[in-house]
């Protein structure tokens, strides 16, 4: 099952002008408008969310727009410079979400994701952070997946929210309800529909498809079906200069899966080859297979490190062989390094008494392409007194800085997230707990080590200006050792509640 992202930027031309250096002074609310020649004429070819909202619009007479908006910012379009610039996108977006990626008009991207989501935590999250880095970055976007590409084109166009998910089965319907420009229709087509009183798409689906065809010929038929799914509409995918890339063609097109690993396994060798004498490694692979039904299945894989060992990567690339649907047949298949670093020759052990230094970068490798990049990782030290806030997420195979978790005071093997809240009966301020109750079981204390006390980061927030904790390290009668703290000082209540919790379980 095919899932498509249709990314549309509305406004890509002026918050790429807003972007640029010569442009940075321009105030933010200042009405902003792009114009360019319509023969003899100067038109408005793009307008910001300011502008639009003083009522000027696309095709409007620039002389126009500057009457009506006094201190109107106008600029000249650089549409040759905009297309370049949405082909730079393109790449970013195919390095980091998907490796079929292409321009859409003027105003977007398609991103086949089938098969890729999972990589990102699902269609929806990987959506949600496509929207928000762009939006991070000063771009305007609405995003939406859908089974077909002329699907999730019309609602990420027509339904106006950053986030669209169509399941399957809604697809139909969806498109019904919206007009039938998002049908990507001549102009001349669509108002002919609408001279006949056609508004929506569900207007057009009711109707029988011959006298249409016979009026306005074929392309209103294949856009629905493109829509639909009912016809495949094929992406060629963006395949910039820089990456390497090897490809294999077939005179009679493949399908069994020992055949397909037996030509990823050429594939591997020739651009390791390749790779070898440019002095790269790969850090992300992506195979593109081209079936005899014109669709296109993609596999990405990606290593912690550089590395163009044949055998490691053809493994990585197998192990996905099960996920791959030949259809009727493979007639092209493409190995890109979408992603690729300088990698220098390494010295081998020289010596019988030398020690191999120990390499897990393949296991990490084989562990991330299953379950995914942003789910493997491993803990590090955080300089912070806060006990929850001194640990972090690095990848697994990230440097060692040096830093160390402080030893002065022991720390517990588990910490609870968040900490949970215990009744418990103690003599302020400076005090142990005599007893708590953790989770309906009472406890009486046997022994107790503290008052550690952490001061809150006042650096931070205004509310840690005077907030303190209490740490004891409290052993029950059964011998079990907790780590239990009391938010406040015991005596002042602008340092806390003075309420008992239990932070962490020593081994």
């Amino acid at each position: 099952m095919a899932r498509v992202v249709s990314l549309f930027l509305p406004q890509w031309p002026t918050d790429r002008l807003r972007r640029r250096s010569d442009a940075a002074s321009l105030p933010p609310d200042q009405p902003l408008v792009l114009v360019g020649r319509d023969g003899n004429r100067r038109i408005v070819l793009a307008a910001d969310t300011n502008a639009l909202k003083q009522g000027l619009r696309v095709g409007m007479p620039a002389t126009k727009a500057q009457a009506l908006v006094p201190g109107l910012v106008i600029h000249d379009a650089r549409p040759q410079e905009d297309a370049q610039a949405l082909g730079r996108l393109a790449l970013w977006t195919l390095r980091r979400y998907s490796p079929i990626v292409a321009v859409d008009g003027l105003d977007g991207l398609v991103i086949d994701i089938t098969g890729a989501s999972h990589l990102h935590g699902g269609e929806q999250a990987l959506l949600v952070d496509l929207v928000q880095r762009l939006d991070h970055a000063g771009i305007l976007a609405r995003a939406a997946v859908a089974e077909s590409w002329g699907a999730a084109h019309a609602v990420a166009r027509f339904v106006r929210q950053p986030t669209s998910l169509v399941p399957v089965e809604a697809t139909q319907a969806t498109i019904a309800e919206l007009p039938i420009a998002a049908l990507r229709l001549d102009g001349a087509i669509v108002d002919g529909l609408r001279v006949l009183g056609f508004e929506r798409v569900g207007d057009l689906l009711a109707q029988p498809r011959a006298p249409m065809t016979l009026r306005f010929g074929p392309e209103l038929g294949r856009r629905l079906d493109q829509a639909l799914s009912i016809l495949n509409e094929p992406i060629d995918p963006l395949r910039p200069a820089e990456i390497v890339e090897v490809r294999r063609s077939f005179g009679e097109p493949i399908a069994a899966a020992d055949t397909i690993a037996k030509y990823i396994g050429k594939l591997v060798g020739s651009l390791c080859g390749e790779l070898e004498t440019r002095g790269l490694g790969a850090k992300r692979l992506d195979l593109l297979m081209h079936r005899v039904d014109n669709t296109v299945e993609a596999v990405r894989v990606s290593t912690a490190l550089a590395v163009r060992d044949t055998k490691r990567l053809t493994r990585l690339l197998c192990d996905k062989i099960e996920k791959i649907d030949p259809g009727f047949g493979i007639e092209l298949m493409r190995l890109a390094a979408s992603w690729a670093e300088p990698l220098s020759p390494k010295q081998t052990i020289s010596s019988l008494i030398d020690k191999p230094e120990a390499d897990i970068s393949d296991l990490i490798d084989t562990l991330s392409n299953r379950v995914g990049d942003g789910q493997l990782y491993r803990f590090a030290p955080l300089a912070s007194d806060v006990p929850e806030r001194s640990v972090q997420r690095v990848a697994p195979s990230a440097p060692e800085v040096g830093d160390a978790w402080p030893d002065h005071w022991p720390r517990p093997a588990r910490l609870l997230t968040p900490p949970e809240p215990i009744e418990a009966l103690a003599l302020l301020p400076d005090h142990p707990p005599a007893s708590f109750t953790w989770r309906g079981s009472r406890r009486r204390v046997r022994r107790a080590d503290g008052p550690e006390r952490v001061f809150g980061e006042w650096w931070k927030r205004d509310a840690e200006l005077a907030a303190v904790r209490d740490y004891f390290q409290v052993e029950d009668d059964a011998g079990e050792r907790f780590w239990i703290y009391r938010a406040g000082d015991g005596e002042n209540l602008a340092t806390g509640s003075h309420r008992w919790f239990l932070h962490g379980i020593f081994a």
